[in-house]
């Protein structure tokens, strides 16, 4: 039997630590080093990077790190997979080519490609792919695409390094795939291996996050050491598909049992996580600490996966502006009613000559102020149009109007930054069967098909996690829920995801029990009028919501003051209610 491998993170986003590669591989033993780069805003970034510099479709943070990083890589047999090669690859692995060539070094470097569907769109419709709207099944129409990436798995990477590839780089993978590619190479899984492949499934989706598994963006963070300059984590991913999080010794931050849980409900839905390699079953997840900053991940199932690929498309949206009004001391409310009546009024057509237009009252004054930011709200005011020039001057010059003719105090943020073109997320699928991958080592490419599911499907018999404790009794005290519960959140698409989990099994009996739909949407009252999916995960003392709509056309378009979702888990944390007085001691 193989021993397991240590795959270690060193980017959750473009953006992240540039020095977290060279902390991963100067801190300690790894055999792979891993890292994403590619959220769905940043497939649209990287479109406009190309719009501007034909070609500079990839991270270049990346090429950065690999000159800091590639000669102790090479010395130590260090393998490094990496999805920063966005909507250019070949070109990423170019950059990478040169920056060895400059370092006196010759890795093998292989790229991964297919994931690009821009070029085959008529085709794939032509083959039955409608290209609807997963979330709405509203038909894509004749909207202008920017980018569409099918979200490929790891048999790509796999296959690489088999071929003896030191450094893969690719463009839209999954996060996990990252992850379940150098596994499956390393213990040599068969496609239907489906445990296993689930088990690097997950170690994948609680690693591609980076710090998130190690502290980062916790919800007890003033529990965690060293949470200025947190380390990375590692997955050391067994032969039968298990695995234990653990990070490098001396690095800051923790891995616990609640900050992998934390993880775990990220940017989840159901308990199917889908990918293209096979269906991970989240409802059979058992965790269990192993030790000291380890926690082992065991006991998760697989079915097949699913016959469609998940395609992520962007299209451009329009273009819109955003301002800021400040609103200062007595009388706020009719304050923010006269800005808006003497807006509208001096735009022909008023607030229905924009596509789009939305206002929000920010209450973050306080009675009383004993500062003058104490004394302010804040008035929002979004407006989109097609048209750039509706949402331009047209439209900031009207607002500059009222500065001296509005409410007493008047002053603002964005008055003169003009419009901005936004773009507009597009989940959706094609047949499974319509998308391959192509592997590009030196001048040979080879064909790696995709794995479809079999005739009937495998469906894993998941054995039901029992609830050990009974529902706390007696005496409730008024207190914050984030006092018992734990939570994180985040964007999927348009709709955003609410994790929360217990700490302790009384806890999570009373939890579970407590948070329904309905209450919810009680504590949070923007989600009443939404559509919302609630699933329990006992195994893991938590539970998940899918809240649809709430972002509007995802993250690049929506015009929240939060359009990630990040924050939602606070508030919710933050919501007074009744909680069972023995739970808080």
């Amino acid at each position: 039997m193989t021993a397991p491998l240590r795959i270690a993170n060193c980017s959750g986003f473009y953006g992240d630590r540039l020095a977290a590669a060279r902390e991963m591989v100067e801190g300690g033993p790894i055999d792979v080093l891993t890292g994403d780069w590619l959220a769905e805003l940043t497939m649209l970034v990287l479109a406009k990077n190309m719009f501007r510099d034909n070609g500079a479709g990839y991270a270049r943070t990346f090429v950065t790190q690999m000159e800091q990083v590639m000669g102790p890589c090479l010395d130590r047999g260090i393998k490094v997979v990496s999805n920063a090669g966005g909507l250019a690859p070949g070109a990423c692995a170019e950059a990478v080519a040169a920056v060895a060539a400059k370092l006196g070094l010759d890795p093998v470097i292989g790229y991964v490609e297919g994931d690009n569907l821009v070029p085959r769109l008529a085709e794939l419709r032509a083959a039955g792919a409608d290209l609807a709207n997963s979330d709405t099944g509203e038909p894509l129409g004749d909207r202008s695409v920017l980018t569409a990436n099918a979200y490929l798995g790891g048999w790509g990477i796999a296959d690489a390094l088999a071929r003896g590839a030191d450094i893969v780089i690719t463009g839209r993978v999954t996060d996990a795939a990252l992850t379940l590619g150098p596994a499956a190479w390393h213990h040599r899984w068969r496609r239907d291996d489906w445990d296993a492949l689930a088990g690097a499934v997950v170690a994948g989706h609680v690693i591609e996050c980076g710090a998130q598994a190690t502290g980062g963006n916790f919800a007890f963070f003033t529990e965690v050491p060293g949470l200025e300059h947190p380390g990375f984590p590692i997955a050391e991913v067994a032969a039968d598909g298990s695995s234990v999080i653990t990070k490098h010794p001396g690095h800051g931050g923790m891995v616990s049992v609640d900050t992998v849980t934390a993880q775990l409900l990220y940017e989840i839905g159901g308990p199917a996580y889908l990918n293209p390699d096979v269906t991970a079953r989240f409802d059979s997840i058992r965790l269990a600490a192993d030790g000291p900053d380890r926690v082992r991940i065991c006991d998760v199932r697989g079915d097949s996966p699913p016959a469609t690929a998940k395609v992520a498309l962007n299209y451009q949206g329009g273009w819109r502006s955003t301002l800021t009004l400040y609103l200062t001391g007595l009388d706020i409310d009719e304050k923010a009613a006269l800005v808006e009546r003497a807006l509208w009024a001096g735009i022909p057509g008023g607030r229905d000559a924009f596509d789009e237009a939305e206002v929000s009252l920010l209450r973050t004054d306080k009675p009383d102020p004993p500062t003058n930011a104490e004394a302010m709200a804040q008035l929002r005011i979004t407006v989109k149009h097609s048209d750039e020039r509706a949402v331009g001057r047209a439209f900031s010059a009207r607002v500059t109007e009222l500065a001296l003719a509005s409410y007493p105090g008047m002053f603002g943020d964005g008055l003169v930054s003009g419009a901005r073109a936004y773009g507009v997320y597009w989940p959706t699928t094609v047949p499974a069967a319509l998308v391959t991958q192509e592997i590009v080592i030196g001048a040979k490419r080879t064909i790696v098909a995709p794995t479809l599911p079999p005739q009937p499907p495998v469906v894993a018999e998941v054995p039901a996690a029992a609830i050990t404790a009974g529902p706390a009794s007696g005496a409730a005290v008024r207190a914050p829920l984030g006092r018992v519960a734990g939570a994180r959140s985040g964007d999927k698409g348009g709709n955003a995801n609410l994790g929360v989990w217990a700490r302790t099994e009384a806890a999570y009996a009373w939890l579970a029990g407590f948070l329904t739909t309905a209450r919810l949407k009680e504590l949070l009252p923007e989600t009443a009028p939404l559509p919302v999916q609630r699933h329990e995960f006992p195994g893991f003392r938590a539970v998940n919501f899918v809240i649809e709509g709430l972002l509007g056309e995802g993250v690049a378009a929506s015009t929240r003051l939060d359009p990630q979702a990040k924050s939602l888990s606070e508030w919710l944390r933050a919501r007074v209610v009744d909680i069972p007085a023995e739970l808080l001691t």
